[in-house]
């Protein structure tokens, strides 16, 4: 099948799927007229790389994987340490997003959004946070 088709297979813009060919991810097979050709193998590595970027996985990490799924002699161990390094850094991205979320909300319970020139949000940006939040006000 040619780059259209495979696109709207897999779900992948046309110009992704060139650049994972560009960067090695796939390599589909050419015609005599050098146009692509896509196989089914090459479709089920497109789905794998997009389902592993989804879960937030690098290009790197996504090459990594697809390394360790075509090797039939890996250890699992060896996939659920990427997992597991993975899953940390997202849980780390989602604390640091809810602590994020807590500072803003205290911010924004703390302004009055009124007609008065103090507000504690650019206090707080201003980096007067501490003193905006232990004021009370």
């Amino acid at each position: 099948m040619n780059i259209g088709d495979a696109a709207t297979q897999s779900g992948l813009p046309a110009k992704t799927i060139r650049y994972y060919e560009d960067i090695g991810l796939v390599n589909p097979g050419r015609s005599t007229n050098g146009y692509r050709l896509f196989s089914a193998n090459d479709l089920h590595k497109l789905a794998f790389v997009q389902r592993a970027r989804s879960l937030g996985f690098s290009i790197e990490e996504c090459r990594a994987l697809l390394s360790l799924y075509e090797d039939r002699a890996r250890a699992s161990a060896d996939v659920k340490v990427m997992a597991r390094t993975h899953l940390a850094q997202i849980e780390e991205k989602i604390a640091g997003l809810q602590e994020m979320q807590q500072t803003l909300s205290e911010l924004v319970q703390k302004c009055h959004g009124d007609d008065r020139p103090d507000c504690p949000i650019l206090d707080g940006l201003a980096g007067a946070k501490n003193k905006v939040l232990e004021a009370g006000l």
